[in-house]
């Protein structure tokens, strides 16, 4: 979600998890852009009126990129020309604000049923084996059960196999820039993902260097 305004942003995030999604923020045209452009998403929520770049000029440029993920656009309440300008612009989908929250859970599975794009692919690193769009996760035959914040994390981690990935930029993409609790919270489920993926099965993969972050070492997985 690409949204500005930092109350709305993290509610949305917090219902999204709630449903079983893993949900990202950014909270500026420009970062929008960059994480939507870096990463691989299934739906993005994109607001219009955004600092660094507005919502039409980060629709657009994904469009002219190649990039197909299904956006639904938010726009002004009554926005004849706004929703004409999203649809023109490449989204697929738009909801005027204020919206419903369950207007908006349904328009976004409605995006994922409609198949735009493949879904995407299963991450492996070592004989963990993650699957983003069923939303889950085995070692080797076994499955694990994680919460979304879990799996979220894991799946960041299994993006990036072997990276060092410090405490801040885990906060980012797994919560959001927005947080503003005790960033020792990501130690806490780094601890909690190793209980789950790690020690029942005599691994090692989730590496903490100290002073640095954590990094998921495929050779430990």
């Amino acid at each position: 979600m690409v949204e500005d305004d930092k109350h709305l942003a993290r509610s949305v995030k917090r219902g999204l998890e709630a449903e079983g999604f893993a949900a990202e923020v950014a909270l500026d045209g420009i970062d929008g852009l960059w994480r939507a452009t870096d990463g691989d998403f299934d739906v993005i929520v994109l607001d219009i009126m955004l600092p660094g770049k507005n919502g039409f000029q980060v629709c657009a440029e994904l469009r002219e990129a190649g990039n197909w993920t299904p956006i639904l656009m938010l726009t002004a309440k009554d926005g004849e020309l706004d929703e004409a300008e999203a649809l023109d612009t490449g989204a697929d989908d738009y909801l005027s604000k204020p919206f419903s929250y369950v207007v908006l859970v349904a328009r976004i599975r409605a995006l994922l049923r409609r198949g735009s794009r493949e879904r995407p692919a299963t991450l492996n690193v070592g004989d963990l084996r993650l699957d983003p769009a069923a939303h889950r996760v085995w070692r080797g035959e076994t499955e694990v059960s994680l919460t979304p914040r879990q799996f979220a994390l894991l799946e960041f981690l299994m993006r990036r196999p072997g990276e060092v990935l410090s405490k801040g930029t885990i906060l980012a993409h797994v919560w959001d820039f927005a947080f503003d609790g005790d960033p020792n919270i990501v130690e806490v489920y780094v601890r909690h993902l190793r209980r789950k993926i790690d020690e029942p099965f005599g691994r090692s993969a989730i590496q903490t260097v100290r002073l640095v972050g954590y990094r998921l070492d495929p050779d430990g997985g």
